[in-house]
């Protein structure tokens, strides 16, 4: 029998055709991973363990979390995530804190470099550990007000929500404290509970358990409202100190992000399986049960929320003399 060789050649050519659609419609064919910017058992690493384990069930492929902590507001993770293929198999765990390593030379992007998902956040607040003997903000203030930078503070890395929070408590009452940071919340709180600082501040989310064991004693909310904790009522520091409305409240928004170069078909399978997780009892219950409200932005939506956290965060900064970069250079509007 005679082959007629330019048959085979369209047939091959159509085959191969169908095929590479077939891959790129099949996405997630293999693993994907997410690379957390912060340590393990923080808010950020916990939110993404717990929605990546709901999204895996509406996905034909399991999703590994690891942590790639370090540099400049989480920049470390971010660049990680940045040098992997935008292919949408490594995804970056980041929350609101990320939004200030360009204006601290951690990198040189604007935050629309991402395609965000926003899990939802937890209010922060400014707590002692139990033995402490300052009882009240106004106690810690003083103390700090009398002996200027002898008092050390744990906070997540430069330029996160929680240092943000802290400047903003120092500028808002005149305080000076030691700035000590960690890579995450989790070990900034066991640091205050060795002893290794004085304060921490983190999100009520991450201090509820510590402060219902009796290991950590809440001063004060950093948001306008008090908070019920352990049978207590935590005041709100706008109540103690005028003026911190004009720093405060800093709020977050945890979540993940894939490149925004990523196609649209990985763009769709990641928003259909969030929506999913998002919508379940799953969520609601650990949200109700961990202090975090639920957003479930994503896309344009989400990457709006960050384009107004980048501009108030960076500029916030600049003006509590904590920037190395001039927020204009990179192209942030002010808020």
């Amino acid at each position: 029998m005679k082959l007629n060789l330019g048959k085979l050649a369209a047939i091959a050519a159509l085959a191969t055709g169908l095929g590479s659609s077939a891959i790129a419609q099949e996405y997630p064919f293999r693993d994907i991973t997410t690379a957390v910017v912060w340590g393990a058992g923080g808010g950020t690493d916990t939110i993404n363990r717990m929605i990546m384990a709901e999204m895996e069930k509406h996905l034909p492929v399991s999703i590994n979390v690891i942590n790639q902590t370090g540099g400049v507001a989480g920049s470390n993770g971010m660049v990680y995530v940045m040098n992997q293929p935008d292919d949408g198999y490594t995804l970056v765990g980041l929350s609101e804190s990320n939004v200030t390593a360009a204006v601290q030379g951690g990198w040189d992007q604007k935050f629309d470099y991402w395609y965000p998902f926003i899990v939802g956040g937890s209010p922060l607040l400014i707590s002692v550990p139990a033995n402490s003997p300052y009882n009240t903000l106004q106690e810690l203030v003083d103390a700090a007000k009398a002996a200027p930078g002898s008092i050390p503070a744990a906070a997540s890395g430069a330029g996160s929500i929680h240092h943000l929070n802290l400047l903003a408590i120092q500028n808002g009452t005149g305080a000076e404290f030691l700035f000590v940071p960690y890579k995450g919340s989790a070990p900034g709180q066991e640091a205050a509970i060795a002893g290794e600082v004085q304060l921490v501040v983190t999100s009520l989310a991450e201090q509820a358990p510590l402060i219902e064991g009796g290991q950590l004693k809440p001063l004060a909310m950093l948001t306008p409202d008090s908070a019920d904790i352990a049978g207590m009522t935590v005041p709100s520091a706008f109540d103690i100190y005028d003026g911190l409305d004009k720093y405060l409240p800093l709020t977050q928004a945890i979540g993940f992000a894939v490149h925004d170069s990523a196609s649209d078909d990985v763009k769709a399978a990641l928003g259909a399986a969030f929506e999913k997780a998002i919508a379940s009892d799953v969520v609601a219950q650990w949200a109700a049960a961990n202090n975090y409200t639920v957003s479930g932005a994503y896309g344009a939506e989400a990457q709006a929320i960050f384009t107004k956290l980048e501009s108030n965060f960076a500029y916030t900064l600049q003006e509590l003399g904590a920037t190395t970069v001039d927020p204009a250079s990179l192209g942030i509007e002010r808020p």
